[in-house]
């Protein structure tokens, strides 16, 4: 089967895990800048998971446009990613909430690490159905990012219960990494 369905279904849930997540600003009651100043760390923590679910989604669009068929094992690693990446909603609401406090930033840590690895399995997926020739199994042949993000999320989780922002600023060096969409898949595209 084609992936479009599937694609089109996880463009779905992605515009929902973002309306759910901006649903959790609330508007506070007031009309000075400085009532707006208790929601300095809740926006902080939307914009930042914002920013992680547009990465996941650009890197889903690409992966899509280079995966020429589906299988079920590929559908049911897509709803494992689909599944983490709906949690980000509640993991980031409850670091927003608590202002970077340690518990609530190593959850946070913890479901970007298995949203990472569901992104993994899901490529993983992709690689056996499509074969060693295709052109995402080339494209993606190198995984030093995936696996350096990895490593960087499990830093970041150990260090949240001692160093709560240097954890955080570890997640957004990994969201740096993957800020501009994976080029990879690009570049082999335009071999074709």
């Amino acid at each position: 089967m084609t992936p479009n369905r599937l694609e089109a279904f996880s463009d779905g849930v992605l515009a929902i895990v973002i309306t759910i997540m901006v649903l959790e600003l609330k508007v506070p009651e007031g009309n000075t800048f400085e009532i707006l100043t208790p929601l300095l760390p809740k926006f902080l923590s939307y914009l930042f998971s914002f920013i992680y679910v547009g990465i996941y989604w650009n890197n889903h669009h690409h992966m899509f446009h280079a995966i020429q068929k589906v299988n079920g094992k590929i559908l049911w690693a897509n709803l494992f990613l689909l599944f983490s990446l709906s949690l980000i909603p509640f993991t980031t609401g409850w670091m927003g909430e608590n202002n970077f406090e340690c518990h609530p930033v190593a959850l946070y840590g913890i479901n970007l690490l298995v949203t990472a690895i569901s992104f993994l399995v899901l490529e993983k997926s992709a690689i056996k159905h499509e074969g060693k020739e295709a052109i995402f199994t080339k494209a993606v042949r190198s995984q030093k990012k995936e696996y350096t993000s990895l490593f960087l999320y499990i830093s970041g989780i150990t260090l949240s219960f001692f160093f709560p922002i240097l954890a955080v600023i570890i997640y957004y060096i990994v969201a740096l990494l993957w800020f501009i969409p994976d080029k990879r898949i690009e570049k082999q595209l335009k071999n074709i």
